[in-house]
């Protein structure tokens, strides 16, 4: 028979047991939960969009924006870098594009782009810099082994107007297929601006 002391021990431990089962079950929960890049991958390959019609259609496109807006900074940048929407962008009519862009875009990118024409030409010049060089890595590490160097984040083009332009001109001018690819720059410059960091340098 068990003395006091033994049932004790044997009880602690059971406890210890079930707490720490508890909570690996809502680790694991929580993780499951957590959208991430692949997750949206298997979403968009499981529908055919160009085959769906009316609310199906509506909603297919909804489902997409809201998964694309629940992933953090670096799955989005990983989705954007992999291009796995480009096949569904291709399909959207063109008021379908305008709304996907306006859902997807970072909260306050508005005013990014106000407080980024405020700053000064070398300012804006380097952070466009900074930017496209981080856009970059996020590409190549995104890219399959054996091919580091995809297609440029930004093309030479679209980065040579925006510097000849200006930001703000130059997306308020664009098409819907022009903003969705200056949608990841527009993000990386609005991280780079909420971190402070390019701004305090001299």
């Amino acid at each position: 028979m068990l003395s006091l002391r033994q049932r004790f021990l044997l009880w602690a431990v059971a406890s210890i047991a079930g707490i720490w089962l508890l909570a690996m079950a809502g680790h694991w929960y929580f993780e499951s939960l957590k959208v991430t890049a692949d997750k949206v991958r298997v979403y968009v390959e499981s529908v055919n969009f160009g085959q769906l019609t009316g609310e199906a259609r509506a909603k297919a496109l909804n489902d997409l924006e809201v998964k694309l807006n629940a992933l953090s900074y670096e799955e989005r940048q990983r989705f954007r870098a992999e291009r796995l929407a480009t096949n569904w962008f291709a399909q959207m009519t063109d008021g379908e594009k305008a709304q996907f862009i306006e859902a997807t875009l970072p909260t306050g990118f508005k005013q990014m782009i106000n407080a980024f024409e405020q700053l000064s030409d070398d300012k804006r010049r380097r952070m466009i810099d900074d930017a496209i060089k981080g856009l970059r890595a996020a590409s190549n590490r995104a890219a399959p082994q054996g091919n580091p160097t995809g297609p440029p984040p930004v093309s030479p083009e679209l980065e040579a107007k925006i510097r000849t332009l200006g930001l703000k001109a130059f997306y308020s001018q664009s098409s819907a297929e022009t903003k969705a690819e200056l949608a990841p720059l527009l993000e990386e410059l609005q991280r780079l601006m909420e971190s402070g960091r390019i701004l305090r340098r001299p």
